[in-house]
């Protein structure tokens, strides 16, 4: 009845005979479910009679009956269509409250909505941050030029929007060119827009790029927010630049911002990560004196070091601890004991932890299970593990990659590649993409096996899928290579049985011991295969290499990809420079840098350190300070040269004279550092 209604008039005979149905005397047998309630609501939007839709949204729930998103996008599209923007909005935030994710329609209606009422840049705002696994990038530029063509004027919200979506997706090249767009049409961005640049910069783990927007944002006089700091501690941090990251807490303190709980989180959760762990706890117990709170995210963090640590007991006392202080454990929390538990091959323990979690109240997520599943297939215990697989699936939730990856691991491990190719099937019917570990762990076992062909097989098959193999894929790789170029070498001298068991080259020392012919054969057995070396291979290559100080090879592999039209990426310079520094080749680490800069890439300020300081420990200053010239034209933030080059570099080493060339020569060019940073460089050269 409802889809045939064609006029408004028939849509008051329907809603009649809804009324009808809901004012009677109870005994009616008939009532609607969800489908036919949600049928009726895409009616009334159609002919835009929101106040009915809402007087059939309030009849649903005096039924009990639950609304779904179909529901809510109904009621949406309602509001939107007669421009009622605010009330559709109220229903957004109920999808959210119901625990589901708005979609493309959601979205569409929303920016409808904002059409109807002229306002162009809420539109497009919406448009920029819908889903991207809906690949909306495109559109969203394609109507921002569109927008310029027609001589409309996006505002700095527009504009804020579009480059907010390309910082989260890591597009910092886009992004940048709508920053250039943005203020070739004579509008300034604000700190905000500074804000999520810092962002995508951090995400992608260039923090010297971030470093320097900040630069941007103090010569514009503007103030960068507290998260932007945090961001960039964040970054320093998660790069492993400990004591630059407490000197960002410097400048923010500098600006009037006081560290909060995501400040200090970010130190204790890295410390942790590092296997600092007293210096973690001692930062944890001065949170108090300086009025704040641990959080379930630090105590998190710190019960999660101690159980990758082995200290199930230290990490049991801060969860008692923890719900002492009032702060209640998530789901986070509870996985780390869990992983602990297992990790220590204490599978019961951990089993019998999930059964606290939820008497707690706090619902086990698809992790929980996962390294509950993976703790029992390392027992051995594969009937368990397909039971929990059950029970998980019974309980509405949907299995992950590393759900299937632990059974494919198993399978791998005990050598029945039949059943773990089983699973790679299972996982693409399910629609779940394997990542390079699930690939890795088969081109492993059928190496194992000495199946180098089916091993090569799977990295087809991985290039197919767009996943890029990892160092580890390819040390797997070179090692079976290996083993098979010795064996064939030395088949005539140790008999067939001997030769097949015997110990070859293991995966931790294949940079160690590769070769560049062995290299070569690799990407002639990828081509033979159907998958041609890219940037990608070549670079985990050359960086495993670097990382063990061979860099012959490496440079012979650099050599070898220039001459294949391959151009090399900022990650393979940096580690060929790195390399060069380490091992004492100034001249060819400077070779580099200029090569570096030439191509529009970021040498590390790491690096820049170990070579001004070379230089100068060879007395070649005149070439220091050239490099030096250099660097400041690369738009670094002038607190962190000042930090890496002069205070951890040229200070500790003694060159007390040198820092202070240098850093006349950064004034001369008007590069001025912050005066808390100047204070501690005129302390510094005090103490030489």
């Amino acid at each position: 009845m409802f889809r045939s209604c064609h006029s408004v008039e028939d849509v008051g005979v329907a809603l009649d005979f809804v009324r009808k149905i809901n004012d009677g005397d109870g005994e009616s047998k008939f009532k609607l479910r969800v489908k036919g309630y949600n049928t009726l609501l895409m009616l009334l939007a159609k002919f835009c009679l929101v106040d009915e839709m809402k007087w059939v949204y309030s009849v649903m729930l005096k039924n009990t009956i639950v609304p779904d998103i179909y529901t809510f996008n109904a009621m949406v599209n309602g509001y939107c269509k007669v421009g009622n923007v605010l009330e559709a909005e109220l229903y957004v935030s109920k999808i959210v409250d119901a625990g589901l994710r708005p979609n493309t329609f959601t979205f569409s209606s929303l920016i409808l909505g904002h059409c109807r009422k002229r306002d162009l840049d809420s539109a497009y705002r919406v448009f920029t941050v819908m889903p991207i696994e809906e690949n909306k990038l495109d559109d969203a530029r394609r109507l921002l030029d569109g927008m310029l063509e027609n001589g409309l004027v996006p505002s700095v919200v527009s504009y804020s929007a579009m480059i907010n979506g390309y910082c989260k997706e890591g597009l910092m090249e886009a992004a940048f060119e709508i920053l250039g767009l943005m203020e070739s049409n004579n509008i300034s961005p604000n700190a905000r827009i500074y804000g999520e640049l810092i962002y995508g910069f951090c995400k992608k783990k260039d923090v010297h790029r971030a470093m320097a927007l900040l630069n941007k944002v103090l010569e514009r006089k503007l103030s960068p927010s507290l998260i932007t700091y945090n961001l960039l501690i964040h970054g320093q941090c998660r790069a492993g630049h400990f004591d630059t990251a407490y000197r960002v807490i410097g400048l923010m303190k500098e600006c009037g911002l006081v560290p909060n709980q995501w400040t200090y989180s970010v130190f204790i959760d890295t410390l942790c990560k590092r296997g600092s762990l007293e210096e973690a706890h001692i930062m944890f117990e001065s949170l108090k004196e300086k009025g704040i709170k641990a959080n379930e995210v630090i105590y998190t963090a710190l019960i999660d070091g101690y159980c990758k640590a082995g200290k199930i007991e230290n990490a049991h006392s801060l969860l008692e601890r923890m719900l002492i202080d009032d702060c209640f454990p998530n789901s986070y929390t509870y996985n780390s004991l869990i992983h602990g538990f297992c990790k220590e091959k204490k599978v019961k323990e951990a089993l019998s932890l999930e059964e606290k979690m939820v008497k707690m109240g706090v619902h086990p997520t698809v992790r929980t299970y996962t390294i509950l599943i993976e703790g029992l297939l390392k027992d051995g215990d594969f009937d368990h593990a397909h039971r929990l697989l059950d029970r998980m699936v019974s309980s509405g939730y949907k299995p992950d990659v590393f759900t299937y990856t632990a059974f494919i691991q198993a399978y791998c491990s005990t050598g029945k590649l039949n059943e773990a190719e089983d699973w790679m099937v299972k996982m693409d019917e399910e629609g779940i993409v394997p990542d390079s570990v699930t690939y890795t762990l088969l081109i492993r076992a059928y190496a194992n096996l000495g199946l180098v062909y089916s091993a090569f097989d799977v990295l087809k098959r991985m290039f197919d899928a767009g996943c890029e193999p990892s160092h580890h894929t390819y040390a797997f790789l070179m090692s079976h290579l290996s083993k098979k170029k010795w064996m064939k070498e030395n088949s005539d001298v140790m008999g067939l049985y001997l030769v097949s068991n015997v110990t070859f080259v293991e995966v931790a020392d294949v940079w160690k011991m590769m070769e560049f012919d062995t290299a070569v054969e690799l990407f002639e057995t990828m081509l033979k295969h159907g998958c041609a070396p890219n940037v990608n291979t070549f670079g985990k290559l050359i960086i495993g290499l670097c990382k063990v100080g061979r860099f012959a090879v490496a440079q012979r592999l650099f050599d070898y990809m220039r001459e294949r039209g391959i151009s090399p990426n900022e990650d393979i310079y940096n580690s060929l420079l790195k390399c060069c520094c380490g091992l004492g080749m100034y001249k060819e680490a400077v070779r580099l840098v200029d090569a570096m800069i030439e191509h529009g890439h970021l040498p590390h300020l790491e690096s820049y350190k170990l070579l001004l300081c070379g230089l100068y420990d060879e007395g070649n200053i005149e070439k220091a300070k050239a490099v030096f010239h250099n660097l400041l034209d690369c738009g670094y933030n002038n607190d962190e040269v000042a930090w890496n080059i002069f205070i951890e570099g040229l200070l500790k080493k003694g060159f007390g004279d040198g820092c202070s060339e240098l850093l006349s020569i950064m004034e001369e060019k008007g590069c001025q550092v912050h005066p808390q940073t100047y204070s501690m460089l005129v302390e510094g050269l005090d103490g030489i």
